[in-house]
Parts: C-alpha cells; structure tokens; sequence
C-alpha cells in the first residue's frame, strides 16, 4: 500500500491559488506537477531527507485538501456525538498522521522518472471524480482522487488506491478503536501513534 501513496501526495499538492475556481481534473494536473518539481527542485528532498519533504508537504499538500470533511466521514457516526474539542482534537491529530503518511510516501518516489495522465471520470454538483494514471519504470497503476467543493474551490479529500479508498481504509481502523475506548480512545490511540512516529 506504501508504494502506492506517493501517488496521492503527488494529485493533491498545489497551492491555492492553482486549484481556486478550477475544474477537477486540473486541480489533480496541477497539484502532481506543483510536488514532484518542488521536490525535484530541492537537493536536500530528492535526498529523501524526511524533515525537508515534510516540509514540503506541509507547505504544498495542507492547502489543496479538506481534512476535515476526511476526518469526519472516517470517524463516522461518533462525529456528531463528539464535543468541539474532542473533534478539533481528532482532527489535528489525524491531520498529523496523514501529513507524515504522505511525506512518508512521497519519498518513496525518490528520483524515479514518474509520468501522469489525468481524465474527469464523474462529477455531480459538489463532488468529482478523478482518475490518473502513474507510470514509472517497469509498473503502471490507475489512481482515483474524490474532490468536493468549498465555495467556488476544489479539495481533495479521498483516493482510490488499487480498488481500496482511502476514507474505508481508515474507517475500519478508527471502528475498532470507538468500540474499544469511544471518542477519547480514538483520540489517544491517534495521539500514541503520532507521539511514536515523533
């Protein structure tokens, strides 16, 4: 699944003022060529050095997605009966996991010579669907990216990695944790792992 993820971080960087009123597909166009030339720009990230491309992430990666809408689907029902401060805190840590997740991924991609197509697969009001092709040396794979509006601008907030999509993925993690220990369960189970990978 690892080798897969670069594939995400690379559809979902883009400052905002690339993907601001743009239609999806561009959106993912965009956001692939605005992170691999940043990291391919910067000696120090091509290295696979993890705080640079972190960095990278941060700075390219964070604007260009919703989080939040992220970590209230896979959360699920428990949302609601969250209080605000245990779903500000749920989000902040689940924004830390995925942000080290994709700085983790994307320097797998390394210095490989990785080329992308991009095509609209659907879109119906608030929602799109994306789907590119990530082609390097010796493999192939067909990647899906789920974007929904906020205002007059996209976000990436879903991708379909090999048949599974990222929000199921973690859906049945976070279950297991709310059935175990509820919502500060999850929130310490998230905390723990973020404080581990530290």
């Amino acid at each position: 699944m690892k080798r897969h993820l670069f594939a995400f971080v690379a559809a979902a960087v883009v400052s905002v003022s690339a993907f601001a009123q743009t239609a999806p597909v561009e959106v993912v166009k965009n956001a692939v060529e605005g992170t691999v030339g940043a990291m391919r720009a910067d000696p120090v990230a091509r290295s696979g050095d993890m705080a640079k491309i972190t960095q990278i992430v941060e700075a390219r990666f964070l604007p260009a997605t919703n989080f939040e809408r992220t970590t209230r689907i896979a959360v699920g029902d428990a949302w609601k009966q969250a209080s605000p401060q245990q779903q500000q805190e749920l989000y902040k840590q689940f924004r830390i996991l995925m942000t080290r997740t994709y700085a983790a991924s994307l320097a797998q991609l390394g210095s490989q010579d990785a080329k992308f197509t991009f095509k609209a697969a659907g879109a119906g009001g608030a929602d799109a669907l994306v789907r590119s092709t990530v082609t390097t040396p010796g493999d192939s794979q067909s990647v899906g990216y789920r974007l929904g509006k906020i205002g007059n601008d996209w976000r990436i907030y879903d991708i379909d990695m090999s048949g599974a999509w990222l929000i199921q993925v973690y859906q049945g993690q976070f279950k297991a944790q709310l059935s175990q220990g509820g919502i500060d369960g999850l929130i310490a189970f998230l905390t723990k792992h973020n404080a581990r990978a530290n």
